[in-house]
């Protein structure tokens, strides 16, 4: 049984919130049983979100591990919900670090040995130490080192063990995109700042992610760079604070500031590509998409800082024997180099870059990891054209991005009270 601090009662008061909607979800979200025979193929299922579980990427993997595969992506709620309310629905679970400490407090998921990983030795520092060169920012909340290592106590922390929480794979930094046909272009980490969301000139035409752990920070981080708050430390805000940031943005809101929320990538693409936003929190495909589309949608380098994220592949507790062996297949699989070249063409970073590399152009190495001019054309997932000659990624290279991280997507001990907070300002 695993230890809870008393900064752990929000969460296990979420978790039987949980519990108390599973029987409703079960319906919804049941997956087909898994029927076994000693001939045929193992089978996994991988919960996750449409940023990972991507169809190219299953059949890949089918293909190459000769096992099956099935994917089921959702929001990233409600696999949080599904994940950690019935941990027998799933194999692996994808998603992203703020959703480890949810899953650890609800035993939902197992620690994975680092004796079976292939490649743990290729992990860089970003994830081992928090930092990706010796004078990089760490960032607030949940920076993933220190939910990594499972600790004798039953706790995650720092200190290296033998096991670990999440195999460490995709991350990226975040921020927001904006259209610069109609915003004249900025310059990264001088002028670019989170405070163009709240800029007047924008009204009308803005947009946040509908995700509290994200765009929450989005949020924040904006409303620190127009000088209208602080925030003793923003990756674990008080109740109070929250108040005082939420009558900000509701504010904000009443006057007709905000278009809306987004909550999947396709949705933010259609808000800017139909003209219904020029500025708004973004991920990495969604702008490649626009710029494959002619739309000149540059994502922003704050001088402020990044909203990062790290991708957590995490081993269901009810996983064993023929099936648990198919996951950490699956799970090296993941950091054998062509998984890794594939996401980079959405702007996405692997933790063991160098493996990848073979599996990659000159060129789309030298534009998406080491912040030169692209070369030539370069192509997305999609196959479509998203990065033209001469181009310079926005933010320069992959270790200059995470040297100026200012926080990581987190669930703060003030959760609960957050998405209570988030809720009035949505429907406000």
């Amino acid at each position: 049984m695993k230890k809870k601090s008393e900064s752990d009662l929000g969460r296990r008061d979420f978790l039987k919130t949980c519990g108390s909607m599973v029987v409703g979800a079960a319906a919804t979200f049941a997956f087909p049983a898994i029927i076994s025979a000693r001939d045929s193929k193992p089978t996994i299922r991988v919960v996750g979100t449409h940023v990972t579980l991507q169809e190219a990427l299953r059949q890949k993997a089918e293909k190459d591990l000769g096992i099956n595969i099935e994917f089921y992506p959702g929001g990233s709620a409600e696999v949080l919900l599904k994940a950690s309310t019935d941990p027998s629905s799933f194999d692996l679970y994808e998603q992203w670090s703020n959703s480890m400490n949810v899953l650890w407090q609800a035993n939902a998921i197992q620690p994975i040995s680092i004796n079976k990983l292939t490649y743990w030795d290729e992990i860089n520092g970003l994830t081992k130490t928090g930092r990706i060169s010796p004078g990089a920012k760490i960032g607030l909340g949940d920076a993933p080192h220190k939910l990594l290592y499972a600790q004798a106590d039953g706790s995650l922390g720092a200190n290296p063990t033998g096991e670990i929480s999440f195999l460490p794979y995709v991350h990226n930094t975040d921020s927001f995109g904006y259209n610069s046909a109609v915003i004249p272009k900025g310059i990264p980490y001088e002028t670019e700042s989170w405070g163009w969301l709240l800029d007047e000139r924008y009204a009308g035409k803005v947009a946040l992610v509908n995700e509290p752990t994200i765009g929450l920070f989005d949020a924040a981080l904006a409303v620190k760079a127009r000088g209208l708050m602080d925030f003793k430390d923003m990756g674990s805000m008080t109740r109070s604070e929250l108040d005082e940031l939420f009558k900000i943005l509701v504010d904000y809101k009443k006057r007709g500031h905000f278009r809306g929320v987004w909550s999947s990538v396709p949705h933010s693409v259609e808000l800017m590509r139909s003209g219904q936003v020029d500025i708004q929190s973004m991920f990495s495909p969604g702008v490649s998409a626009l710029n494959g589309m002619g739309i000149p949608c540059i994502y922003a380098a704050p001088k402020e800082g990044y909203r990062a994220w790290h991708g957590v592949m995490c081993l269901s507790r009810e996983s064993s024997g023929e099936r648990q062996e198919a996951a950490y297949a699956f799970m090296n699989w993941w950091l054998s180099g062509w998984p890794g070249a594939f996401i980079a063409r959405q702007g996405y970073y692997i933790s063991n870059p160098e493996r990848s590399r073979r599996f990659m152009s000159a060129s789309e190495w030298d534009y998406w990891y080491d912040g030169k001019p692209a070369s030539q054309a370069l192509r997305g997932t999609d196959g479509k054209i998203s990065v033209h000659p001469n181009e310079v990624r926005t933010g320069g290279s992959y270790i200059k991005r995470f040297e100026n991280v200012a926080v990581w997507n987190t669930v703060m001990d003030s959760y609960e009270y957050s998405l209570l907070k988030w809720n009035e300002f949505v429907m406000a």
